[in-house]
């Protein structure tokens, strides 16, 4: 069972009881969350608080020192990164990790190939066959789609090495999606990003779940941000889960406030995108 009381059968993606410890420091301490299918989930705290630590439990990067992680009521605990990826899990990171010499269809195509395979993906990526094999049954039209749903045509050609950040996001994005993925989990996907850019990648964000299906879990600093777009959240502190619930429950919950203002008595004044000039961030 998860912290909010369901099976992990109930969920895309789940952790039970996770504790992470660093010799004496526990940096994860019992936490249990779930991500439902077609949702948007926000993981927040102050700084320290475990969310990078849980992410890297979450995506197979770190194995915990107890509890377990469940991808689709399967039990990933022991799977590595690229067993997971098979099974749905994609993520995008706070600096993008892109190759810079290769143009931002590249990037798409040999996502869509993930789904043929990662021998076949390393061979393409490693002795640059990749672009001259045989394609997949219809990857020109699915990536091509792709690019079009994300306003990347017409940079389809370009570099992403040459492209600003606000696009790098984008094609991040893109290649997540083009892996199909069931669930993706996002680091940052707004940092560095102006308002306006921010805006787009929202907008991608709320089309994955609308058109694609794909169930999100995003650490997001923006905290106005995460209120606007998540179904529900969950708050870490100093690696213990502090609060969880709808986004009209953490803007009220006293313990939420503590944790960010460092006062029990203060509420916090967390607006919408765009319902004012200053984008708070916490």
């Amino acid at each position: 069972m998860t912290a909010a009381g369901q099976s992990t059968e109930k969920y895309r993606l789940s952790a039970e009881d996770v504790v992470v410890r660093f010799g004496g420091v526990v940096a994860c301490n019992g936490v249990s969350l779930g991500v439902p299918p077609r949702s948007t989930v926000g993981l927040i705290g102050p700084n320290g608080a475990g969310k990078s630590t849980l992410f890297s439990v979450l995506s197979g990067l770190r194995r915990p020192s107890a509890g377990r992680v469940y991808l689709d009521g399967n039990d990933v605990t022991e799977a590595t990164p690229q067993a997971r990826v098979r099974q749905g899990l994609g993520r995008t990171f706070q600096h993008p990790e892109v190759f810079a010499e290769m143009s931002v269809r590249e990037h798409l195509v040999v996502a869509d190939r993930v789904r043929e395979g990662t021998r076949r993906i390393w061979t393409d990526l490693l002795t640059g066959r990749g672009l001259f094999s045989p394609k997949n049954p219809g990857e020109d039209e699915r990536v091509d789609s792709l690019m079009d749903s994300l306003g990347l045509g017409g940079v389809a050609h370009a570099s992403v090495g040459s492209l600003p950040l606000g696009m790098l996001r984008l094609v991040e994005l893109g290649r997540a999606l083009a892996a199909q993925p069931s669930v993706l989990l996002l680091d940052e996907p707004s940092s560095g990003l102006d308002t306006g850019e921010t805006a787009d990648v929202v907008h991608v964000l709320r089309q994955m779940v609308a058109e694609h299906g794909v169930s999100l879990l995003l650490v997001e600093h923006d905290v106005a941000l995460v209120m606007d777009l998540c179904d529900y959240i969950y708050v870490l502190d100093f690696g213990s889960l502090i609060a969880q619930g709808t986004p009209a429950d953490i803007r009220q919950d006293p313990a939420v406030r503590s944790a960010y203002l460092g006062t029990e008595t203060e509420a916090i004044d967390i607006q919408p995108p765009g319902a004012s000039p200053d984008k708070e961030t916490v």
